[in-house]
């Protein structure tokens, strides 16, 4: 069963879920997650919060300092398709004890809007934040050491027409299934009311 059907049964469980993206392969998982709308996201999003915690393994896997890994995007907003398409690329920093990933926005409005860079950062210790996902995209942080050669230059969210899209943003992460996670934004501590979620390449 495809996922935007499954996710519209009443009787959908999480496990039901995971079940189904772990059994496909990249292009099937990715097809699958850009057949559902907001409901769907949103349904998905209630539901993942029976999943595991989700760590920074599930962005990067065992890639080491300044190897990127890019995750294919798709989100709920009311616009056409080639608008909800995206990709987001991480990579842990040089400094292999650092706990943070580095990261940014790929898509066809990167030249208009710019990178959109973050950090990813454990929510472990903030008590409301926890309730949220384990991991957050924090695009009040952008990163303050080096990045992957070819990576853009790295600006931060205040800069150009980044104010409107990712300045005072936030995206709460949780795990779906083993290449699928879900993010959920909220602006200046206000939840928005979309989701997206990404598909990890390997």
């Amino acid at each position: 069963m495809p996922l935007a059907p499954l996710l519209r049964r009443p009787d959908a469980t999480f496990d039901d879920v995971r079940a189904l993206l772990d059994g496909l392969d990249h292009e099937a998982r990715v097809a699958a997650t850009r057949e559902c709308g907001l409901a769907d996201l949103s349904r998905l999003w209630e539901l993942s919060v029976q999943g595991d915690p989700i760590d920074a393994a599930h962005f990067v896997g065992d890639k080491g300092p300044l190897q990127p890994v890019a995750h294919d995007g798709w989100n709920s907003l009311p616009l056409p398709a080639f608008a909800r398409r995206f990709q987001k690329v991480f990579c842990r920093p040089a400094e292999a004890a650092d706990s943070r990933l580095f990261g940014f926005n790929e898509g066809d409005a990167k030249g208009v809007i710019g990178p959109g860079y973050f950090q990813l950062v454990p929510t472990l210790g903030n008590t409301a934040w926890e309730a949220r996902g384990a991991w957050v995209v924090d695009y009040y942080q952008v990163p303050d050491a080096p990045v992957p050669e070819g990576w853009p230059k790295v600006v931060p969210n205040w800069w150009g027409l980044q104010l409107f899209v990712y300045n005072g943003t936030r995206d709460f992460m949780r795990r779906v299934s083993s290449h699928v996670c879900i993010g959920k934004p909220w602006a200046r501590e206000m939840e928005l009311p979309f989701c997206f979620v990404l598909v990890r390449r390997d």
